[in-house]
């Protein structure tokens, strides 16, 4: 289905600009269409905040648990050190990238929900989106419940996935990012979905009926969510990427 918004983008490599990781990219160019700043705006500004105090905590208490481990540690281990680093880099990464992304999707929900709303509405060519703070307020309960229903979908598996990844190296490592990417695409493409109201079993059934569009667009998304400063715009980026991605292969047939 061709949809108005289309011709502003480039038709080139139609292969890659129809994957999953072709509307992750897609959704850098949504974020700079008039209009969309002020949606993007408090997402960005929470992941600023948040992402803050992960790299403080990151890059300066670390060091000081580190000194008092090796400190406990006998001396004829000290050569345990090497292991040590990369192992409690690897385990607050882990932790922190779960505890501030849940903290910042939690937080920025309601806006998050208006951003994929917005987007829409400029796909299909409609009017925009007449939201203010009150609509934004009286949707918290519903945003919050959705978001408890994906953390309840989430945690049991990252534990057993976690667990995999420490007990299989390399191996585990693999599965836990294929599962990480997994749950960036339900987390994101959540969104629309929501916002029609479709229940989250049923959107979980859509995302496993096209699964090569779900991991290239949640690995595109977890890999540049490793990297600094862009990992700053993640969030309302993949909002408009699974926004595009939702109108052009759900849409017509779950509203049907």
């Amino acid at each position: 289905m061709q949809h108005p918004v289309k011709n502003n983008f480039s038709q080139s490599n139609q292969a890659i600009a129809n994957s999953g990781a072709g509307y992750f990219f897609k959704g850098f160019e949504l974020i700079t269409i008039k209009g969309i700043r002020r949606f993007v705006f408090i997402p960005l500004l929470i992941n600023l905040v948040l992402f803050s105090v992960a790299f403080y905590f990151m890059f300066i208490e670390l060091d000081a648990y580190m000194s008092v481990l090796m400190a406990w540690l006998p001396e004829w281990l000290s050569w345990l050190s090497a292991i040590l680093w990369p192992l409690a880099v690897i385990t607050i990464l882990v932790i922190f990238s779960f505890l501030f992304s849940t903290a910042a999707n939690w937080l920025a929900a309601p806006f998050n929900g208006l951003l994929s709303e917005k987007i829409e509405n400029i796909l299909l060519g409609q009017s925009a989106v007449k939201g203010n703070a009150l609509d934004v307020i009286k949707d918290i309960p519903r945003t919050l419940g959705r978001e408890w229903t994906k953390l309840t979908y989430y945690v049991p598996r990252a534990i057993g996935f976690f667990l995999i990844m420490w007990l299989l190296p390399v191996v585990g490592q693999i599965i836990w990012f294929l599962f990480v990417s997994w749950m960036m695409a339900v987390q994101y493409k959540d969104y629309p979905f929501d916002n029609h109201k479709i229940p989250f079993p049923v959107m979980k059934q859509a995302l496993k009926q096209q699964q090569g569009l779900s991991y290239s667009f949640g690995i595109s998304v977890a890999i540049f969510a490793m990297i600094p400063i862009i990992n700053l715009v993640i969030m309302p980026v993949a909002i408009c990427g699974a926004t595009a991605l939702w109108v052009d292969h759900y849409r017509d047939e779950l509203l049907s």
